[in-house]
C-alpha cells in the first residue's frame, strides 16, 4: 500500500509539475534570456550536466567560449544565468547592485539549517539581512574587534605548529595540510563565536557535526526536480536528524555563555567577549522578538562554517604552490627572517611583509575559495547586457572567468606573486576601484568576513613557512593541482606534504 501511495503521489506531482513547466515555458518564450545549450522539456540541461561526467565548474568553463560571458542553463525547474566577465559583474553588482542583491528561492528542506533564511548569507535583501549583517560587521568583524581576538589566534597558531611537528615526527616527516589547517582555523572561530574554553574532544565533536551539516546540504536531484521529492524521504529525514544533533550540541554552549554574560566571573574560562554576546538581545528590523535559540544556533553555524573551510582550503593551495615553486618559498622565508629575525612572527609583522601579501593576493586570484560566488537573485525583473533576468532566476558569477581572463591579466595561468609585488599589475579585491578578481564577491553582498579571512591566511602561511620547510612527499617537487568541488574548491587528492623543521626554533616574543 505504501508503494502504491507513493506512486499516486508521484503521478499527481508529475501532472502539477508538467502544468507548471508548461506555463513557465510559455512565459520564457516571451523573455529574451541569454543564450545557452538546448535541452529537453522538464529536465532542461540537468541530465546533460550529469552525463558529461565533469564537475559543474568544468562543464560551465567549456560553455563560455561557445555561448559567451552570459549564458543560461535550465536545471529542471530552475533557470540558472551564469556571468563570467568583469564588465557584466560590475554592471550587475555595482551599477545595479540593489537590484541584484537578493537570494533565490530554495527547496524547503534547504531552509531548515538557515531557519527560513535567517542568516547573513541566505537572507533575502531586506530588513532582516540588514540587521544581521550590520551586527556581524560592526560588532564582530571590524578591524578593532578583530584585534581583540589576537590571543586566540596566537594560541591556535602554536597548536598548529605543535600538531604539524608531532605528526611529522610520527610519520617520517609527512603531514596532511588541509586537516591541520582546518583544525587551527576552527579553533580560532570557536573561540570568537562562543568565548568559552573547550576541550579538544568537544572541539572535535563540534567539527564533525559541522562537517555533517555540509554533507547533508550537498545538492540533490529533487532540488532541481521537486516532483522527485517522494523518493528522497530518507535523505530528508537525515537532514532533520542532523539539524536536531546540531541544536542539541550547540544549545548547551549557548546557555553556558548566556550564564557567563549574566553572571560575570562564574565561568573562569569565559572570554571577555564573543559573537554570541551580540545575538542574545539583537534587535531585528520589523520584529519584536530577539533571536530564538534555534536561530542563534543557525547564526553561530554560519559564522563557523563560513570561515573554516574557505581559509583552510586557501592554505592547502598556498602550500602546494610553495612546494611547486621553491624560489617563492625561499623568498617568503627570507622576508620573514628579515622582518622578525629569531622572534615568532605575529599578525602585526605580516602587515609589513609586502612579498607575503603579494603571495596571498596571487593565491586568491588563482584559487578563490569557491568558483561561484553565493547565488544572487534580482529583487524585480531586470536587464543585463540587453537580456532579461527573471525574478526567479539563479544568478551565478563564475569567478575564474574574471581572474583568468587574458584581456585583464598577463599570463593568467602562471602563479606569479611578482605581478603584485613589483607593481606590474594591481587589483582591488573589493571591486570598488575596478573589477579584476572577486574572491569574496563584490557590492552589497560582498563577504563580510573578508578582513578576517585575509588576516588568518597571512598569519597561518607566515607561521608555517617560518617553522617548516615544505616539500613534495614524492620527492620530485611535483604537485597534482587537479580540483574538485566540495563546500569549497579543494585539491582532488588532498595534499600530503613532507616538512623539515627550520634549523633554529624562533623565540617567543
Amino acid at each position: 500500500m505504501e508503494s502504491l501511495h507513493l506512486l499516486f503521489t508521484a503521478l499527481a506531482l508529475l501532472a502539477t509539475c508538467l502544468i507548471f513547466l508548461a506555463s513557465r515555458t510559455r512565459a520564457a518564450k516571451k523573455l529574451n534570456l541569454p543564450p545557452g545549450p538546448p535541452g529537453p522539456p522538464v529536465v532542461g540541461n540537468l541530465f546533460q550536466v550529469a552525463r558529461s561526467g565533469k564537475q559543474f565548474f568544468q562543464y560551465v568553463r567549456e560553455l563560455i567560449p561557445v555561448y559567451g560571458p552570459i549564458l543560461t542553463l535550465r536545471m529542471g525547474t530552475r533557470t540558472m544565468i551564469i556571468i563570467s566577465s568583469a564588465e557584466l559583474a560590475r554592471e550587475a553588482l555595482i551599477e545595479k547592485g540593489q537590484v541584484f542583491a537578493s537570494r533565490p528561492r530554495e527547496n524547503p528542506t534547504r531552509t531548515i539549517f538557515s531557519c527560513n533564511k535567517f542568516t547573513v548569507n541566505a537572507a533575502v535583501y531586506g530588513p532582516v539581512w540588514r540587521s544581521l549583517r550590520r551586527n556581524m560587521v560592526q560588532n564582530m568583524l571590524s578591524a578593532a574587534r578583530l584585534r581583540e581576538f589576537r590571543r586566540a589566534r596566537e594560541v591556535a597558531m602554536d597548536k598548529l605548529v605543535e600538531r604539524i611537528g608531532a605528526e611529522a615526527a610520527a610519520n617520517g616527516g609527512e603531514v596532511w595540510v588541509l586537516r591541520n589547517s582546518r583544525f587551527a582555523v576552527f579553533c580560532i572561530l570557536l573561540a570568537m563565536c562562543f568565548g568559552l574554553d573547550l576541550t579538544p574532544e568537544t572541539i572535535e565533536k563540534i567539527d564533525q557535526m559541522m562537517k555533517a551539516v555540509l554533507i547533508v546540504l550537498d545538492p540533490r536531484l529533487d532540488d532541481y526536480l521537486p516532483i522527485l521529492s517522494p523518493f528522497f524521504s530518507k535523505q530528508r529525514r537525515r537532514v532533520w536528524e542532523v539539524r536536531r544533533e546540531q541544536i542539541e550540541m550547540l544549545v548547551p554552549l549557548i546557555e553556558r555563555r548566556r550564564a557567563a554574560v549574566r553572571n560575570p566571573g562564574t565561568d573562569a574560562a569565559a572570554a571577555a567577549f564573543s559573537y554570541l554576546d551580540t545575538l542574545f538581545d539583537l534587535k531585528i528590523e520589523g520584529r519584536k522578538s530577539t533571536p530564538s535559540d534555534a536561530e542563534i544556533v543557525t547564526l553561530c553555524s554560519e559564522f563557523l562554517n563560513g570561515g573554516t573551510d574557505t581559509t583552510a582550503t586557501a592554505i592547502e593551495w598556498a602550500v602546494a604552490r610553495l612546494i611547486e615553486n621553491p624560489k617563492i618559498q625561499t623568498r617568503l622565508y627570507d622576508e620573514i627572517q628579515a622582518t622578525v629575525g629569531d622572534r615568532t612572527v605575529d599578525e602585526k609583522d605580516v602587515e609589513k611583509m609586502a612579498y607575503l601579501n603579494a603571495v596571498v593576493k596571487e593565491l586568491l586570484r588563482k584559487h578563490p575559495p569557491t568558483y561561484f560566488s553565493l547565488t544572487h537573485a534580482v529583487v524585480e525583473p531586470a536587464k543585463l547586457a540587453g537580456y532579461d533576468i527573471p525574478a526567479d532566476a539563479n544568478v551565478e558569477f563564475f569567478l575564474p572567468g574574471i581572474s583568468d581572463d587574458p584581456k585583464i591579466w598577463s599570463d593568467p595561468e602562471k602563479f606569479d606573486p611578482d605581478r603584485f609585488f613589483l607593481g606590474r599589475e594591481e587589483a582591488d579585491i573589493t571591486g570598488v576601484t575596478a573589477v579584476k578578481m572577486i574572491p569574496f564577491g563584490i557590492g552589497r553582498r560582498i563577504c563580510p568576513g573578508l578582513g578576517m579571512a585575509t588576516v588568518h591566511v597571512n598569519l597561518m602561511l607566515a607561521r608555517m613557512v617560518q617553522e617548516f620547510e615544505w616539500f613534495s612527499n614524492s620527492g620530485d617537487g611535483k604537485v597534482d593541482f587537479t580540483e574538485k568541488l566540495e563546500f569549497t574548491v579543494v585539491m582532488k587528492n588532498s595534499l600530503r606534504a613532507r616538512v623539515r623543521p627550520r634549523k633554529a626554533a624562533p623565540a617567543t616574543a
